[in-house]
């Protein structure tokens, strides 16, 4: 990652991401310690001795491709389809090169100039696949191989970025949002045999279409704070209390979990899951884009957008705390037109949730918008998802112009109420 985002994760015994008490726990212990410079070390052969310190060796890699190649529904051949991928200078492209060809894609073709670590970055502005940019040297090997899918990896491999040929052949990017509606959708639905209780988990953020499909299809569905800790968290609680199988889990900037193989977000088996997927599609003569309208005539349209601005420094922090509690002290009665049925401030802790300062307004018909503090950035971000009912006999493409005129403007309205509780501009 760019330096100024250097940091570690830390898991837990039951291999997710650490959530309270065991942060703060840890925290005071590391506290506690003093200065690192006076803290005695261990010789290393002491510490094997005393099974303190253990090299991990060839064989977890070759254990995690076999648990991840386990994720795979569709058992035809896929190696009919055309591969792009980049690990935008990461450290994804050996494992998901070999996952690939593990599960018998032959035709990938890897971005050369992204495919070695280089924390220079150097081809692209900022290594974020969701970045204006990001994907142009893999778009454009995609044209001259006439691949059929795109797969991205951000640099540690975590997140998934796809794009696929829709219907007139044209290659288009999928979002956050779509790309964990189809994964979800089709996990839960190619699942032999099928969980006695599947378990599907996004969080407060992402599109409610996982939670109509879940609905529609008999699945346990569960949201959770942003952060995949909460997400594996929540899932292994419900596991254990419910005996329920987790199939899959989300949050809407990219980032998908796939099974129990990795209780985390990862790019890998999520990359190698979309492929299967992909090859799916072609095998019934569609395209994962086709896929989509499927899911959506279903289990209705659901379009998502986003907007974040930034206000740094100290001023910054100021002008955040303005904008939220001006929404907190005078909840708009309508957002572009939409009556606002409820409020949601997650401050104050909604369905057993910990408090968080995010804040969401419901809609009628469906339709909601949220806004929260970037909890990594001097940034504040609002999510706004539009509910479309495609008219009978309307196409897919149709409604979907429709409904992005009208999420436009509602987006357009409540920056509006933004400004009229302080954001600047």
């Amino acid at each position: 990652n760019p330096p100024e985002y250097n940091g570690y994760k830390v898991y837990w015994g039951n291999g997710a991401q650490i959530i309270p008490p065991h942060d703060q726990g840890i925290s005071g212990e590391i506290e506690a310690v003093g200065p690192a410079r006076d803290v005695p070390l261990m010789a290393p052969d002491e510490a094997r001795r005393r099974g303190l310190r253990l090299e991990v060796g060839g064989d977890v890699g070759r254990a995690y491709l076999d648990a991840i190649l386990g994720l795979r529904r569709f058992r035809g051949p896929v190696g009919g389809l055309t591969v792009v991928t980049t690990a935008l200078h990461g450290v994804g492209a050996r494992w998901l090169r070999q996952a690939l060809r593990d599960a018998g894609f032959t035709k990938v073709h890897e971005v050369a100039e992204q495919r070695e670590p280089d924390g220079g970055f150097p081809t692209v502005r900022f290594p974020n696949p969701e970045e204006p940019g990001a994907l142009d040297l893999a778009f454009a090997l995609a044209e001259e191989a006439r691949a059929d899918l795109v797969l991205a990896n951000d640099p540690d491999a975590d997140r998934l970025a796809a794009a696929a040929r829709d219907g007139t052949g044209a290659l288009r990017s999928f979002g956050g949002n779509e790309i964990g509606v189809l994964l979800g959708h089709y996990l839960l639905t190619r699942t032999e045999p099928p969980p006695a209780r599947p378990l599907l988990v996004t969080t407060i953020v992402s599109s409610a279409q996982l939670s109509v499909i879940a609905r529609d299809l008999g699945a346990r569905y569960e949201e959770t704070l942003t952060g995949f800790k909460w997400i594996a968290n929540r899932a292994l609680e419900v596991e254990r209390a419910e005996g329920a199988t987790f199939v899959f889990g989300y949050e809407e900037a990219l980032g998908y979990a796939a099974g129990t193989a990795v209780r985390d977000k990862d790019g890998i088996s999520a990359g190698l899951v979309f492929a299967d997927l992909a090859a799916w599609c072609a095998s019934r003569g569609t395209t994962a884009w086709g896929y989509l309208e499927e899911i959506q005539r279903r289990h209705g349209l659901y379009l998502a957008a986003q907007r974040s601005f930034t206000f740094p420094g100290a001023e910054g922090l100021r002008t955040i705390r303005r904008i939220m509690d001006g929404f907190r002290a005078s909840p708009p009665p309508a957002v572009g037109g939409l009556e606002v049925v409820s409020v949601k401030d997650y401050q104050r802790g909604v369905g057993g949730l910990p408090s968080s300062n995010v804040i969401a307004h419901e809609l009628r018909g469906g339709s909601r918008v949220t806004l929260r503090p970037s909890g990594t950035e001097p940034k504040i971000k609002y999510y706004l998802e539009l509910r479309v009912e495609a008219a009978s006999g309307e196409s897919i493409a149709t409604a979907k112009a429709r409904g992005q005129e009208r999420l436009d403007r509602l987006a357009e309205d409540f920056l509006n109420l933004a400004r009229e509780r302080g954001q600047p501009g």
